[in-house]
């Protein structure tokens, strides 16, 4: 039996808050001193990270690294699925495109991948002192229990304990922890050690007798109730960002389609984060408002996306923007829809065929086999050459004139996207575009904005991280939170949280 300490935390539903949790614990143990690294043995979204190893995790995991003070490995996400369709997936194991698979494939795909989760598993549980793991939904959703693996499948494989939060935001947060602990097997209710209850308003002895109750009924502790933290700017697992920004004097007006397939919608963040960007998301049937700026974001299914794009208007309000002067910005699949048309003749992402792009670049993609995954640095070729930092994940390879003025350059020697000839248009592969503070005051400059005041979503993520653990020392039972852990590493999570 390995000497790392290990903790699971479950959640009674989606966005229970379980990533902000296992970030917040990861970086108060790292803070201690702890060798602590994140683990979701399963994940699905959209928003993915490129890691040190050449892989591609999901970016909560990525960001649960940054908490915890190492470096993104693929190991900590061994398994990602990238929704394709309704009824399909990209499956990702250990880093690399495995395949497309429908649900029901999966389903019998999964004692493989539970393999590759357990492989991982051991080598994380052999180099760290410490493994948080991050369950994905509920454990009680009885349709998925069979050969389960992200939550208490993966918790009995591993023997490792499980805490249970629950988003009292919502509403029912008693029924949601009491009703998920009936619908677990007494194996899986004996693994689970705590509650902690998130998102809480208000005064908490008005919730106590609730907390009482729970804990005689349940004969498990409240190990805390967190307060709901307003404006915490920490990376979407896949829901688009909702957090308020207070605005000063607003200098520039930025609109982006929310596609269906969305992905990496991280790349706005910065956007949506400084004081003089306005900034919307524009979903399916919504007015398309005058905007400064329209950056089209990355999409998991290009083709697709583009026709909903054309359906919804877009294609005229485009041209529009543009012949008032407007700026367009196009990032890794949004580059790709501002050439003139997008192939996929190996059915990569879905039926084969080919569709019309905007036409506003001259170039032409074509999707490929294999994936591009690199991190990268380098200069925008606008803005005097700011640098820029960011990451390549995709399976499309893009040719023409257009390319012969590149958008950046990077520090290996590469070119990467275009600049119109009127300079009005510009698309990269590389998400993070808007993330190093140069290149964002740079990209404000180029759209607009005369004096652009200098934001680093970098700092900021560092300081809520920091937030949300001292949220955690001040609300947490510390020492039952360590309790949690078991009695063979409960004294040392106990000093490391002290």
């Amino acid at each position: 039996m390995h000497d790392c300490a290990s903790l699971m935390v479950q959640g009674t539903t989606s966005d229970a808050g379980k990533t902000t949790l296992v970030a917040g614990l990861a970086r108060l143990l790292a803070r201690g001193g702890c060798r602590v690294a994140p683990f979701k043995p399963q994940n699905m979204a959209l928003n993915s990270a490129v890691t040190a190893d050449g892989g591609e995790i999901g970016r909560a995991q990525a960001l649960q690294a940054l908490a915890a003070g190492v470096a993104p490995h693929t190991d900590f996400n061994p398994v990602l699925l990238k929704p394709a369709t309704d009824i399909g997936a990209q499956v990702i194991i250990h880093g690399k495109v495995m395949s497309t698979l429908s649900a029901k494939d999966y389903h019998h795909y999964k004692p493989t991948a539970m393999a590759a989760v357990m492989q991982s598993w051991r080598r994380l549980t052999a180099a760290y002192e410490c493994v948080l793991v991050e369950g994905a939904g509920s454990p009680a959703e009885i349709n998925l229990r069979d050969r389960d693996i992200a939550n208490m499948g993966f918790a009995e494989a591993a023997d490792c304990p499980v805490i249970l939060v629950a988003d009292i935001d919502r509403g029912g947060v008693f029924a949601h922890l009491v009703g998920t602990l009936d619908l677990l097997s007494p194996s899986e209710q004996a693994r689970v050690k705590g509650f902690i209850i998130n998102r809480f308003r208000g005064d908490i002895s008005l919730l106590q007798p609730g907390l009482d109750w729970l804990e005689a009924r349940t004969g498990r502790p409240v190990i805390g109730t967190l307060p709901y933290l307003h404006g915490l700017f920490l990376d979407a697992e896949d829901a688009l960002g909702d957090a308020r920004v207070e605005k000063g004097e607003i200098a520039l007006r930025v609109v982006a389609p929310a596609f269906p397939r969305i992905s990496n919608h991280t790349d706005l963040d910065a956007l949506r984060l400084h004081p003089q960007v306005d900034f919307r998301w524009v979903g399916p049937g919504q007015p398309i408002p005058p905007a400064d700026l329209i950056v089209l974001p990355g999409s998991k299914a290009v083709r697709a996306d583009r026709a909903w794009m054309a359906a919804q208007g877009w294609d005229a309000a485009i041209q529009r923007h543009l012949r008032y002067g407007g700026k367009v910005v196009g990032i890794c699949g949004g580059f790709q829809m501002l050439g003139a048309c997008l192939h996929d003749p190996l059915g990569v992402e879905g039926a084969a065929g080919s569709t019309d792009g905007l036409g506003i670049l001259d170039m032409e993609t074509t999707l490929a086999s294999v994936k591009q995954l690199r991190n990268v640095r380098g200069s925008l070729c606008v803005g005097e050459g700011a640098a820029m930092r960011g990451y390549e994940i995709h399976m499309g390879v893009s040719s023409g004139s257009a390319l012969a003025t590149p958008a950046v350059r990077f520090d290996d020697g590469r070119t990467d996207g275009a600049i119109s000839a009127d300079a009005q248009v510009m698309g990269s592969y590389a998400h993070g575009l808007f993330d190093a503070p140069e290149a964002l005051s740079a990209l404000l400059r180029w759209a607009g904005v005369t004096s652009a005041e200098t934001v680093d979503v970098a700092a900021r993520r560092q300081a809520d991280l920091d937030r949300l653990a001292d949220c955690l020392v001040e609300h947490l039972d510390l020492d039952r939170l360590a309790a949690c852990f078991g009695e063979a590493h409960e004294n040392t999570i106990r000093a490391y949280v002290a």
